[in-house]
């Protein structure tokens, strides 16, 4: 039995098989342009400063825009704020919530550009 005893038919919003659903938001396809992360040795352990701070390239400067910039907007964004941790720059646009996880896989198709 999954749902309640009444309705007698399950709504959206119980959990089901699949990797697509309500509960999980999935995202197929969807091109990465850009990741910021950690940098990491040659042996696969996390760069350190000085200071013992972690380094990482949160800049959103690209092939074709040079410039020194953050992620974040001026003003940050709405209903989120500042982005201080790393961050996926994606093509196209992800549906839900702000702060809701999102899932990347692998795609099912062959890229072609």
């Amino acid at each position: 039995c999954i749902g309640a005893w009444h309705p007698s038919r399950v709504k959206y919003s119980v959990a089901r098989a699949g990797q697509n659903g309500y509960h999980h938001r999935t995202q197929i396809n969807k091109k990465i342009y850009k990741m910021a992360a950690p940098t990491f040795n040659e042996d696969g352990s996390i760069v350190k400063d000085a200071k013992g701070n972690v380094v990482v390239d949160r800049d959103a400067s690209t092939e074709f825009d040079l410039t020194k910039k953050t992620i974040t907007p001026m003003g940050g964004f709405v209903r989120y704020g500042n982005v201080n941790n790393d961050w996926v720059m994606i093509k196209g646009t992800c549906v839900g919530p702000v702060k809701r996880v999102l899932t990347l896989r692998k795609t099912l198709l062959r890229q072609t550009s």
